[in-house]
């Protein structure tokens, strides 16, 4: 289905709801830059880190897209485990692994408070964006010590940048893009409106810094496109 969540009045703060995930695909590829670029990085990288009887889990993972296409790919025998807190967005996601034939697990829970097991490779799209900033640094505190020796975490935020000139020029870009992609100029306001002091982006530097913090020996930007950029965390 086409997103035209936007194209009425909003009546409240974004929310990840049954109208939103019904279009959610068309949503993400439309609003996000080289959205299945990043993807597909992040899923080499996710095979090129994960071994035989390991687990891989998805924070946020939404219709579990990412994951199918993690699954169709899988040379070893490993868990795919996809969290998010929106069942309407699972309940899209466990129609498709159904459809597909895909052993995947969705679970229904808060990330803050999942108690993971043992991972090789952790996934996040867009989600730490959505976590009030005091919060977001002890769950990448949680992740790094999921993780197995030498695991990754595999990261993709909306960024800013602390120049305000550069700032408001590249956010006049992304919405150059969003108008490329069929979106009018009252939709794009309609949902910046509705994700005022829901969605709080940090710099290209803040997100690296905090995954230092969190206790990762590394992590670098992978791939980036003006305000968007996927990262890599290394234990």
């Amino acid at each position: 289905m086409n997103d035209k969540v936007f194209t009425k009045p909003i009546k409240k703060q974004f929310e990840f709801d049954a109208e939103v995930a019904a279009v959610f695909d068309d949503m993400l590829e439309r609003s996000v830059p080289f959205y299945k670029e990043s993807q597909r990085i992040t899923e080499f990288f996710t095979h090129k880190n994960l071994r035989s009887g390991g687990v891989v889990y998805d924070l946020g993972c939404s219709t579990a897209s990412l994951l199918l296409n993690i699954h169709r790919g899988l040379e070893v025998d490993a868990e795919l485990i996809g969290l998010d807190n929106s069942e309407a967005m699972l309940e899209q996601a466990r129609k498709k692994c159904e459809a597909y034939g895909a052993n995947i697990e969705v679970v229904h829970t808060d990330i803050l408070e999942y108690d993971y097991k043992s991972a090789d490779v952790f996934i996040s799209n867009y989600t730490l964006q959505f976590i009030r900033p005091l919060v977001r640094e002890e769950l990448v505190k949680k992740i790094v010590t999921s993780l197995k020796s030498e695991g990754v975490f595999i990261f993709s935020e909306k960024v800013i940048s602390h120049h305000s000139r550069l700032n408001k020029e590249l956010i006049e870009c992304y919405y150059d893009f969003k108008k490329s992609q069929g979106y009018s100029e009252y939709e794009i306001m309609q949902k910046r409106e509705a994700l005022e002091n829901v969605l709080v982006p940090y710099s290209e530097e803040e997100n690296i810094q905090m995954a230092k913090n969190a206790g990762f020996s590394h992590c670098e930007v992978l791939f980036r496109w003006a305000n968007f950029a996927t990262f890599i965390a290394m234990k």
